[in-house]
């Protein structure tokens, strides 16, 4: 007979999800400051950060970032040069999604902002079925049909919502995917890069499209709060968590990031939500039951 068993619970799992736990309330931090540009809030949370992992790195960990030195000058051309390639990419995906994501809470809504982690793992799978040729059971490709046909409620409407949550869904499974195979190096250290990179991509946009720089010691002390616990910490957690798990596993981890935010949205910050609207979530839903069935219940032969 079969038993169902639940998921292998360790540290890549509890890493994964406390990530996605913490970024499920970024929005608290977030809309104290609506008042802000988008563009600042990127800038000073960009830079911010940035410094913050450079100082650590440089009194803390200067051990581990000379053995990750030595490493790559050990390994081949092809190998050094696809090492850095994923390393530059993730830090422009990082800033582009984390961009889109700012706005679509303070200017679009909280609602796309969720959605767009909701689809974010079908968009994956199907991204790694086919850039990692990951295959997919017919089960799954079910489960991606009743997110298409989601999508497709969602935009009667509310095409702009549709187009954000699309776009931040998709970079951010280019990054997880781009990630998963960039694994030779200290995670801490590859994020510090990605972070190096994302400031210096920002620094020639920041005298033009910044706004006056804030005096407001609040704007200071919900930054600080932004760059520690929601940016340093998650995604380092996340980007460990790809150290042990595959691309589904993590997937499965990352809807709690949405539920929180669609509760958050209903009950804390009072939006508004219509048939459709929910008609559409509650398809999500099913489609990750049925998308992730075989991970969330793993069933093994034993004897009666």
């Amino acid at each position: 007979m079969h038993q169902i068993i639940p998921v292998q619970i360790n540290k890549y799992f509890l890493a994964a999800l406390s990530s996605f736990i913490i970024w499920g309330f970024f929005s608290l931090a977030l809309k104290p400051l609506h008042d802000y540009p988008s563009l600042d809030i990127l800038f000073y949370r960009v830079f911010f950060a940035t410094v913050l992992l450079l100082l650590i790195s440089a009194f803390l960990r200067r051990k581990v970032v000379l053995r990750d030195w030595l490493a790559l000058q050990q390994l081949t051309q092809k190998e050094r040069i696809k090492a850095l390639f994923l390393t530059v990419v993730g830090g422009f995906l990082l800033i582009i999604n984390w961009f889109l994501f700012i706005y679509a809470i303070n200017h679009v809504s909280l609602q796309s902002a969720s959605f767009a982690y909701m689809i974010c793992p079908i968009i994956t799978t199907i991204l790694a079925f086919i850039i990692l040729k990951e295959q997919l059971s017919k089960w799954q490709w079910f489960s991606v049909v009743l997110c298409v046909i989601s999508c497709a409620l969602l935009s009667m409407g509310h095409v702009t919502e549709l187009m954000y949550s699309l776009t931040i869904a998709f970079s951010f499974a280019f990054y997880l995917i781009s990630q998963r195979k960039n694994s030779l190096f200290d995670r801490f250290n590859i994020l510090t890069v990605q972070m190096l990179i994302a400031s210096l991509v920002s620094i020639p946009f920041f005298p033009e499209y910044s706004g006056p720089i804030p005096t407001a010691s609040l704007f200071y002390i919900l930054l600080m709060v932004v760059v520690v616990v929601f940016t340093i910490i998650p995604l380092f957690l996340n980007l460990y968590a790809l150290k042990g798990m595959n691309s589904s596993e993590v997937g499965i981890l990352m809807y709690t990031n949405p539920l929180i935010h669609f509760f958050l949205a209903i009950f804390y910050f009072k939006e508004e939500m219509n048939v459709v609207q929910i008609s559409s979530y509650l398809l999500i839903l099913i489609s990750i039951v049925i998308f992730n069935e075989k991970v969330l219940f793993r069933k093994q032969s034993i004897q009666a």
